[in-house]
């Protein structure tokens, strides 16, 4: 699962949830996918080895490999997305830190906090939302279905514990 729990103290009294996007891609597959590519694009230019038309083919080889090295870097830094919810018996925190543009950020008092799971309506299938203060704010939309699923039942859980034994 692409977030994690921990506690910040013995006494458990702030726990932080931390979520970010899958990364399927690390440095080294990153680096053998482009040298496969390259390689399995130079095979069939072998016969071509000592002509012209290797030259007049090369170019538009290196402009391919190129915009497949763009893409993928693109792709590395747009997923570069982290949330954080700090859950204490006052109050509830939540950071998104996105790649390009301002953090967002969003305080309530965990006696008014709700957790939602929409099924339908969203972004995508059961959009998760946390809402109190006057706003409804997402979290998770990178999870998949059934990780926002499983994210729904663990803040709630969490959400409820903790006002039960701080005495809502």
């Amino acid at each position: 699962m692409p977030y994690d729990w921990t506690t910040s103290d013995p006494a458990a009294t702030a726990i932080e949830l931390r979520l970010w996007p899958h990364q399927s891609l690390p440095p080294k597959g990153f680096a053998a996918f482009i040298l496969a590519t390259f390689t399995m694009a130079t095979i069939p230019l072998f016969v071509l080895l000592g002509t012209s038309l290797l030259w007049a083919l090369l170019p538009f080889l290196l402009i391919a490999l190129s915009g497949m090295y763009y893409a993928l870097r693109r792709n590395d830094r747009d997923r570069q997305i982290l949330e954080v919810l700090t859950l204490t018996s006052q109050d509830l925190h939540l950071v998104r830190k996105n790649p390009r543009g301002p953090e967002q950020e969003w305080h309530c008092n965990t006696y008014w906090a709700r957790v939602a799971l929409h099924e339908g309506g969203g972004p995508v299938p059961y959009y998760v939302t946390l809402s109190g203060s006057g706003r409804e704010v997402e979290i998770g939309a990178f999870l998949s279905e059934d990780e926002r699923k499983t994210l729904y039942s663990d803040l709630s859980s969490r959400l409820r514990h903790l006002s039960q034994t701080h005495g809502r």
